[in-house]
Order: C-alpha cells, then structure tokens, then sequence
C-alpha cells in the first residue's frame, strides 16, 4: 500500500469511482454498492470510507476511522523500515597490513551500518604468504572489537574459512554475562602468543579463541 504511506489514500467525496468494493470496520464484506451509499453507510457508524486498492475494478474501500488507520499504518511503515534494516548484513575488508587512515574509515562505515540496526560482517583476507602470519590477523579482529564496542558486539568468536577471517557485529552493547550478585573474581583469559607461527593449516570453520582484552606484562 505504498500510496497509503505516502498519503495519497481518497477519502470519503475524494473517490472518483462511481461504485466500490466495500469492507466493514471488522472485516466483513459488504459488497459491491454505489459510493454515495457506502459513504452514507460509513457515515451512520461515525466512520469512513478510505479507498485501500484504487487499482482494482471496482475499487476496494474499507469502513474506517481514517484518523486511527493512518496511525496504523504508518507505524507498521516504521516496523518495516527498522526491520529491513536489521536484516541486512554489510561488509567491511581488511587486510593485515592496512594503514591506520584506511582502517578510520573501514570503521566509520561500520559505526554508520551499526546505528542503522545493520549487521556487519568484519573480514580479514590473507593474501600468498600472509597465512603464515594468521596472528596479525587475529589482532586486527581483537582491535576492531575492541574499538566498535560503543556501537556492536560479537556473540560468537572468530572464525577462519578459508584465507578469510571474520566476525560478525550485532548493534548495540554486549550484555554482561553471569550472574551479577557473583562478586568471585572471573577466570583469568588465555593470552595470544603473538610470536607464535601459525604454519599448520586449520580446518575450514575452525573457531579460533582470542583474548579480547590486552594482555599486560610485568617487567622485572
């Protein structure tokens, strides 16, 4: 009903056709009847006659309270509206040697799709010999989740396919897990080794688990 969200709907003297299809308030079909006499009828109940499908022969029109049916309707346009948008699933690319303007900009883009209720799909693509160095990877995905928190975060980890490394963004901010009266100290997290190689191939849809916070060292 795209003219109904633009406001185009006829009402009442407004119908051009000589007879319309005509629906009740609760959804009975009245029938086919001369405009004049639906507008009448429509009328009687306090109502109106709002012509819902000028298209077809003869044109629908529905026993309306016009006022609350605009309401209506242009809340369920907003409904689809926000609900389009949090359907779809945009994509940002990086590689492992990006340079700090670039990587600004990737995440501007991803802070824009996260505040339109967008997924976001974080990707890093190995090239040649660069999945000799899958741990430069895994930093750059620990830092953009790092930074995007504000905006989004992940509930799921990382996962390597292929030569590509990706997460997914959901909008708005993680939820905190565990029980909130539980004053227990939490498990210390498992550091990345950033010396490591990572040499030995994974296995397509391995999850890889990372520290998401910077490990700290202490200097003797």
């Amino acid at each position: 009903m795209n003219f109904l969200k633009r406001n185009l709907a006829r009402v009442n003297h407004r119908i051009r056709a000589t007879e319309v299809r005509v629906i009740g308030e609760n959804g009975a079909q009245i029938g086919i009847m001369p405009t004049g006499g639906a507008i009448k009828l429509a009328s009687e109940q306090g109502l109106d006659l709002v012509e819902i499908a000028p298209e077809a022969k003869p044109p629908v029109c529905r026993i309306v309270d016009f006022g609350k049916f605009r309401y209506e309707q242009a809340k369920k346009h907003k409904g689809d509206v926000h609900h389009s948008y949090a359907s779809k699933l945009k994509e940002i690319k990086l590689h492992v040697n990006i340079g700090g303007h670039d990587y600004d900009i990737k995440l501007r883009h991803a802070t824009e799709f996260l505040q339109k209720s967008m997924r976001v799909k974080v990707s890093v693509y190995f090239r040649g010999r660069e999945m000799q160095y899958q741990e430069y990877g895994l930093q750059l995905i620990r830092r953009v989740i790092q930074d995007m928190a504000p905006y989004g975060h992940t509930d799921t980890e990382p996962r390597l396919l292929g030569k590509n490394l990706h997460v997914i963004l959901v909008p708005g901010k993680a939820k905190p897990k565990g029980n909130p009266l539980d004053s227990s100290p939490p498990s210390p997290p498992t550091p990345v080794n950033a010396n490591a190689r990572s040499d030995a191939p994974r296995p397509f849809g391995t999850t890889i688990k990372i520290d998401l916070k910077p490990t700290s060292t202490t200097s003797k």
